[in-house]
């Protein structure tokens, strides 16, 4: 595994694509592999790539899918009482067999249920960023929604609003109405999933703010059981899906400083890369000051350090 992250631009340790022995792959996401446990389970695989504007980088982050995975589970544990999740509770090492096999799920990986995503992305917005700014500066609005005149960048919100997208297999997401949502899913399961989303980004948001952290805006995904209950899946308010705030570096009028990605994104632009494949290696120092945002963020949601 080693060898594999050397070959990939990264350093020893890191993992950038696993290669289990011992159960079937699935898939392979942007960041996440998935192997079959039996017909109902996954072996959900959290590596340390990384993407940016939709292209994975050769580079892996040092310990990104073992910080992914530790957030994700502190969210999973905090929001159990709003809406279940996928996990089973299983530990991974065991539904693997050999050493190379657990070294590889060790700390980064989960088993969850099998279960078929809604073809939404349930996007919550605290805060006026991203692509929302952008067409709040063109419409006035985001995603249909009608938003008061005057708000400036990184401004709070005066409710959090939801701001569903399509899901692409490719490219960008697409920022959709509500109305598109709920033809895509149905009323019903829009309006539910609208509801849940709100109270787990206020929730979230209230709790993150005292720990110092603004919690800008997530998205999260759901699947339907077969029960027909509402189910959190994937990743949780991680700083992959979650624009992260410092409180005290926030300042409404420009962009802030965040504990994701964004810093990766940032360098990209300044050495004007076109945003086609491949993306430019990163230098150690854009390496080494992602791994620490991503660590920081960890730390100052949970209290705790990466073992």
């Amino acid at each position: 595994m080693e060898a594999r992250a050397r070959e990939a631009g990264g350093v020893a340790g890191t993992l950038y694509e696993s290669r289990l022995a011992s159960l079937p792959l699935v898939g392979r996401g942007k960041v996440r592999d998935l192997y079959a446990v039996g017909a109902d389970r996954l072996l959900i695989v959290a590596s340390d790539r990384l993407s940016a504007f939709d292209v994975v980088l050769a580079d892996p982050i040092p310990d990104k899918g073992r910080l992914l995975t530790a957030i994700s589970n502190f969210w999973f544990a905090r929001l159990a009482h709003i809406v279940p999740n996928h996990l089973t509770g299983e530990d991974p090492e065991r539904v693997v067999e050999g050493e190379a096999d657990r070294a590889q799920v060790r700390g980064r990986a989960v088993v969850a249920r099998r279960l078929a995503p809604l073809p939404i992305e349930a996007v919550v917005r605290g805060y006026l960023a991203g692509s929302g700014w952008k067409d709040y500066r063109t419409s006035g609005e985001v995603c249909g929604i009608r938003l008061p005149a005057g708000l400036r960048q990184a401004e709070k919100l005066p409710e959090p609003i939801f701001t569903p997208a399509t899901k692409a297999k490719e490219g960008h997401d697409e920022n959709i109405s509500f109305e598109r949502a709920a033809a895509l899913v149905g009323r019903e399961t829009a309006e539910r999933v609208r509801e849940t989303s709100l109270r787990l980004y206020r929730e979230a948001a209230d709790y993150a703010a005292t720990r110092g952290i603004l919690i800008a805006d997530t998205k999260f995904e759901f699947a339907i059981d077969a029960d027909g209950s509402l189910v959190l899946i994937d990743e949780a308010l991680t700083p992959d899906s979650s624009r992260f705030w410092p409180a005290d570096r926030w300042r409404i009028g420009e962009s802030p400083p965040s504990f994701d990605k964004q810093y990766v994104r940032d360098w990209l632009a300044s050495v004007g890369w076109d945003k086609r494949p491949p993306a430019p290696r990163l230098p150690a120092e854009v390496i080494a000051g992602t791994a620490a945002r991503y660590r920081e963020a960890y730390e100052r949601l949970t209290g705790r350090t990466l073992a």
